[in-house]
């Protein structure tokens, strides 16, 4: 996972609303050929989260940043600031870090409804910010038409949207012939997925 040329940081929210979406991020990035790197990658208490989000960011080329939970729902709720934050240290890499290196990544940032990050983070007034609509099928068509501005050969939105409902379909199977109840299979670790994802893209272009 140390290409840099192919590395993709992914900042998201890990709750259980956005996990379509992130599933929709993940099977996308590596459909085209590219590779994840997102925090929840590793399961090691001893890492201290802050250090390991600094190193995928260093390692990565490009970045996606989802900025669709920063507004408090409920009552007391606090803003969720890890996602502006992480947004801001991967700015941060590429103005400050090492420009013949740095000065190439890329950046992609997300919300959920048009303009709302206006509302909470003006410094971003003028960017190209994309929304998702809280749709997988809206994010995939939205990254997809990224790559391809970045110069990379993707075949069509249409296509990518089929093949990821295709492997879900056949991901909900597996999983539930091996004893898997639903909420065990909504809940399966980011890394068994992302290999999952692997294993069905190499038997499928040996077809």
């Amino acid at each position: 996972m140390s290409d840099f040329e192919k590395n993709i940081f992914i900042n998201c929210p890990f709750d259980s609303d956005f996990k379509p979406l992130l599933r929709a991020i993940l099977f996308t990035t590596i459909y085209c050929k590219l590779n994840p790197r997102i925090a929840t990658e590793r399961f090691n208490s001893a890492d201290n989260r802050l250090s390991k989000i600094a190193e995928l960011i260093a390692e990565s080329k490009y970045g996606i940043h989802d900025l669709s939970r920063y507004k408090s729902v409920n009552q007391n709720e606090y803003y969720r600031l890890n996602m502006p934050f992480e947004l801001g240290l991967d700015f941060g890499c590429i103005k400050f870090g090492n420009q013949e290196k740095y000065g190439k990544k890329h950046i992609l940032v997300f919300e959920s409804e048009k303009y709302t990050y206006q509302k909470a983070i003006s410094d971003l007034s003028g960017s190209d910010i994309k929304c998702h609509n809280n749709k997988p099928k809206d994010l995939i068509f939205e990254l997809r038409s990224w790559f391809s501005e970045l110069g990379f050969k993707v075949d069509a939105g249409s296509i990518i949207w089929d093949e990821f409902n295709e492997f879900q379909g056949d991901f909900y199977l597996k999983k539930q012939a091996e004893g898997f109840k639903k909420r065990e299979i909504e809940k399966i670790p980011d890394p068994e997925y992302i290999k999952a994802i692997m294993k069905w893209s190499e038997s499928k272009n040996k077809k």
